[in-house]
């Protein structure tokens, strides 16, 4: 049995979807948890390596796709992909480029939800590769620090410069600032479209996503129906 096999079998077990064939779950998505799945080894080689790598392999593509690797347009092709996912869109993948938080203490007194909504993001679903893009809405009740606004922008990018479902990158947000506000008290929003949905497979355009998380006092009719009267 392949090992692509065995991992889904594996999945499919978890998930209680025994019996289906990689064909059959499709374009379904299999979340396998909070973490981003990554190799025990995954920064053993330097970036510039990996760009190197990675051009040589995206070669390899454009040549088995019959493109032409000596015409000007495209002979640049694998060093420009390369470089946009090690620096750019992926760049997320690695914990260097977490964004470093300072929190302040919160010497207004404000204690009331503070909203950041209609944060614009780019991401990339893990299952075929192409764009998720959407936007975010982080709100938080200070437990005595604040945190600097750019600062929650700066954590939705870095999760979402990864191969992503989208399930999973509201989790990481919220994780994220429960851990580094030291509260429960968080709330986030994501609405998103895939294009995975709307340029391939049923190519429905007009339909979008929306994932929540509710923590600590957000947890309550009350609070969410405030958190939306913000939004909306």
């Amino acid at each position: 049995m392949k090992h692509q096999e065995i991992m889904l079998n594996t999945l499919t077990k978890e998930n209680n979807l025994t019996g289906f064939s990689e064909e059959e779950i499709g374009d379904d998505h299999i979340y396998t948890g909070l973490e981003t799945p990554m190799k025990p080894d995954a920064f053993k080689i330097s970036d510039e390596e990996k760009k190197d790598k990675i051009a040589g392999l995206f070669s390899q593509i454009m040549d088995v796709m019959g493109l032409d690797l000596e015409d000007d347009s495209l002979k640049g092709t694998p060093n420009r992909v390369a470089k946009m996912y090690i620096d750019e869109i992926f760049s997320g993948l690695n914990p260097a480029n977490k964004p470093k938080v300072a929190l302040f203490d919160n010497k207004y007194q404000y204690n009331q939800m503070l909203v950041e909504k209609n944060i614009t993001f780019y991401s990339n679903c893990e299952h075929h590769f192409v764009p998720i893009i959407g936007k975010a809405h982080i709100a938080y009740i200070s437990s005595g620090k604040v945190i600097g606004l750019s600062k929650l922008n700066r954590i939705v990018q870095y999760y979402a410069k990864r191969p992503q479902v989208q399930e999973r990158l509201t989790n990481q947000i919220a994780a994220e600032l429960r851990q580094i506000l030291e509260t429960k008290d968080v709330a986030v929003i994501i609405d998103a479209k895939h294009l995975c949905v709307s340029s391939r497979g049923i190519k429905d355009d007009t339909s979008a996503t929306v994932t929540s998380y509710y923590g600590g006092v957000f947890n309550t009719a009350s609070k969410i129906a405030e958190l939306q009267n913000y939004l909306n």
